[in-house]
């Protein structure tokens, strides 16, 4: 299996990246990146690319996959709504027109809250609903991953120096909330064999999973 990975860097996608390497049936991984990644390992092919918006120059890198994890992703606090979309938004369609076939299964990482009827009153989430309407929309097996709190398990680390400091801060109280709110919660480790998970349902399932989709599938 030949996987197709964005956002390798960030918390989410170490946690996607190390299931892509444990697992046998992966073959390869391209990260897309835009500078080296701290940890790869031998079935990892980086490819250097400095323009999300525009990845024709890449495209003959891309050819050939089974499955695309979108997992790129920016936080709105301190960026300007148009900043915001251009990546959120912006980011995810370029992905998915590069490598998008029929055959191909597609993962989108949006979160709880995401409002896919686009007119709610919290701008992140209107871009995130238009973001996953419009990846639902294309000829792709399209699956929309909407995880509420997320906890890194095996050395995945946010790359924003104020969300180290809050799970920093915070790791003792995962255990209390996957006890009290077991259906708002998941782990890196979770989130990526979901991921592989939805690659063998071959366009089966729900295509909007929230965590507790998400744990099923990556228990």
């Amino acid at each position: 299996m030949k996987v197709i990975l964005f956002g390798a860097s960030g918390m989410v996608g170490q946690g996607v990246l190390r299931a892509c390497l444990l697992d046998p049936e992966v073959t390869e991984v391209v990260a897309v990146v835009r500078r080296p990644l701290e940890r790869g390992g031998p079935k990892v092919r980086e490819v250097v690319h400095d323009d999300f918006t525009d990845l024709s120059a890449v495209a003959g890198e891309l050819r050939g996959a089974d499955a695309c994890f979108y997992c790129l992703g920016v936080s709105a606090a301190g960026r300007g709504p148009e900043e915001y979309e251009r990546i959120t938004y912006g980011y995810a369609l370029a992905a998915a027109h590069a490598v998008a076939h029929p055959e191909l299964t597609f993962t989108y990482v949006s979160g709880e809250g995401t409002d896919s009827t686009e007119r709610g009153r919290s701008a992140w989430a209107r871009v995130k609903g238009r973001t996953e309407n419009v990846l639902l929309s294309m000829d792709m097996r399209a699956y929309m991953f909407r995880p509420g709190w997320i906890q890194p398990v095996h050395g995945e680390r946010s790359r924003t120096r104020w969300y180290r400091v809050m799970y920093a801060l915070t790791s003792w109280l995962y255990p209390v909330l996957r006890r009290v709110l077991p259906g708002h919660v998941t782990t890196t480790h979770e989130l990526g064999r979901a991921m592989l998970a939805v690659v063998r349902l071959a366009g089966g399932g729900p295509h909007v999973l929230r965590s507790p989709e998400i744990n099923r599938l990556g228990a």
